[in-house]
């Protein structure tokens, strides 16, 4: 028998639809559901493909021709009275409009590069949104240690891959423990750091592509900068500001 959260809950959890408190429930649900877990991953890969499939034609001649030709009117039609065509004149200039409107949207929607990085932004706002869930009481921490001693072998087994882990105390930004998360369907380690009373989340998972240069942002007043380091990816969310961040970033990879 299928999972009925499949059908009621996954639509909305991709749009974006759920309250913090219904997405994180849910999040917790992916991890013990392989056919919630497997319906996700198949949609978010349908997403993926409408978004880099190259939807675009190039209009034709013909279109492009009678585009001019409204565009450029003859220097006649332009210095008729507005008695005499104005208002056909002007439903013929909001045609055009509306016509260009439309192919600007459709182009900011399916031809990729426009509007930017889309897939980048969803996970900013899934990482920021776990930020968020973390510092409702009893969430940010599942080990309290602020030795890294502790705090390493407590992800083995938890998941498949070895996160990094140190104290960074000496340098102002103290380990306070780390936590399993869930992010886009992902099961991901975080290890938590302090600054000056200031939470600062770092994601880590295995990386998909070779290591490049950083990537920040802000999100809703929280900044991120993102990294990868030794077949590594770590996303670091705070609201300190994005130069903690990078000293952060830059003791890591030390």
């Amino acid at each position: 028998m299928g999972c009925e959260l499949t059908e009621s809950v996954l639509h909305g959890y991709i749009d974006g639809e759920l309250d913090a408190a219904r997405a994180a429930d849910f999040e917790r649900h992916l991890i013990s559901c392989p056919q919630c877990a497997a319906a996700l991953e198949a949609q978010e890969g349908l997403r993926s493909s409408f978004q880099h499939a190259g939807l675009y034609e190039r209009a034709p001649a013909s279109l492009r021709g009678k585009l001019r030709e409204q565009l450029n009117p003859p220097a006649a039609v332009t210095a008729m009275p507005m008695r005499a065509g104005g208002r056909s004149s002007n439903w013929r200039w909001l045609a055009v409009a509306a016509i260009f409107f439309l192919v600007a949207v459709l182009g900011w929607r399916l031809i990729p590069g426009l509007g930017g990085n889309r897939g980048e932004t969803e996970l900013a706002s899934a990482i920021v949104d776990a930020h968020l869930r973390s510092l409702q009481p009893g969430h940010l921490v599942d080990v309290v240690s602020t030795d890294q001693h502790t705090v390493k072998p407590w992800f083995d087994g938890k998941v498949d891959f070895a996160p990094p882990v140190r104290d960074l105390a000496a340098d102002g930004f103290p380990l306070q423990g780390g936590r399993l998360d869930i992010v886009k369907g992902r099961e991901v380690a975080v290890l938590v750091y302090g600054r000056r009373k200031h939470v600062i989340n770092v994601f880590i998972w295995p990386a998909t592509q070779p290591d490049a240069k950083t990537q920040s942002g802000s999100l809703l007043g929280y900044n991120w900068l993102d990294w990868r380091k030794d077949g590594m990816e770590m996303r670091a969310v705070s609201d300190v500001n994005s130069s903690d961040l990078d000293a952060l970033r830059k003791l890591s990879e030390e």
